[in-house]
């Protein structure tokens, strides 16, 4: 039992660490991509090619003076950035990172916790995240925060349907819930992976979790141009640091339930199998990145056009079919 205990708190806080330590690394692969992309340098002062800048901003935001605006709800503005990232944080708990390993006998699972139900439960935080960002844009007190957080919730809540459309394709084929055995099942060959049986499922999902996390071409709850920082906007210091960290912590998530549903998460040749789901992962926050810095923002009635009168029906069509391929 004593054992039990401590590797499970062994693995909670290395999953822990390495989601903190990826965040961080993440902000330094989007500058430095975005850089490229738009024939610039890039961080390359802070350490050697500039891999101390995460570090430098860390502390920036930890030291800096925090201002929060009069006739906030204290309360409410504190607790805002909190849910977005204790939510964003507690999905990554049944993605698997790995294959079972052998120590002193012990089988161990490269997972906080392997529930039977793991897409529902991360149906059921991933839903909870946007009540963060409404606390934030209401308790704020300006009008750009609250046009902020009015976006984001319609916009989190209509395209949560087309990325649980998405998923329910590979729910179909896999006739589970656990990510553990989905991935089991796309063992032995590359053809295995649900991306080639589900591709239309793929694209509806990929689509989505981009707007999900409010990434550009979606990002109208922060729209610059025209809501300074949306429902951040009055938010600096760590408090801000908080959203940050919960934004790309959401990024990698929706990466690893990527890799894991529809690219085999852990499996693939010659490597260690942690080694293949890391790689997939950084290939999908590649692609989060690239998309940033090469398409322009919607607008958005096009946002919401598109979410409910293209990705919508086309998720609908996807399952009606695959449940006819299923049956007969």
């Amino acid at each position: 039992m004593f054992v039990d205990i401590v590797i499970m708190v062994l693995k909670v806080t290395v999953i822990f660490v390495g989601l903190m330590a990826a965040v961080a690394y993440s902000t330094y692969m989007e500058r430095k991509v975005v850089a490229h992309i738009q024939h610039r340098i890039g961080p390359n002062v802070t350490g050697p090619f500039g891999l101390l800048q995460p570090i430098a901003d860390a502390v920036k935001l930890l030291f800096k003076e925090t201002f929060p605006p009069g006739m906030v709800n204290k309360s409410l503005f504190i607790i805002a950035p909190i849910i977005s990232f204790v939510t964003a944080c507690m999905s990554i708990a049944v993605i698997p990172v790995g294959d079972l390993i052998s120590i002193g006998g012990r089988q161990i699972e490269l997972i906080i916790s392997d529930l039977n139900v793991g897409i529902l439960y991360i149906f059921a935080i991933t839903s909870l995240g946007v009540y963060g960002v409404v606390l934030a844009g209401w308790s704020s007190n300006s009008k750009y925060s609250l046009l902020g957080g009015l976006r984001s919730t319609a916009q989190m809540i209509s395209y949560e349907v087309s990325l649980g459309l998405g998923i329910i394709g590979v729910l179909l084929l896999s006739q589970t819930f656990s990510i553990s055995e989905i991935v089991r099942q796309q063992s032995g060959s590359i053809f295995n992976w649900y991306f080639f049986k589900q591709p239309v499922a793929f694209f509806v999902y990929l689509i989505s979790a981009i707007a999900e996390t409010n990434r550009n071409p979606f990002d109208l709850p922060e729209a610059e141009s025209e809501l300074v920082a949306g429902y951040h906007t009055e938010y600096s210091g760590m408090r801000f640091g908080i959203f940050f960290l919960g934004e790309y912590a959401n990024m990698i998530t929706v990466s690893a339930i990527a890799a894991s549903l529809f690219f085999g998460g852990w499996n693939g040749p010659f490597l260690p199998p942690v080694l293949w789901f890391v790689i997939k992962v950084v290939i999908f926050m590649f692609i989060y990145i690239w998309i940033r810095g090469t398409l322009p923002r919607l607008r958005y009635d096009q946002l919401m056009r598109f979410g409910w009168l293209v990705l919508f029906p086309i998720g609908i069509a996807n399952i009606i079919i695959s449940a006819l391929i299923v049956a007969l």
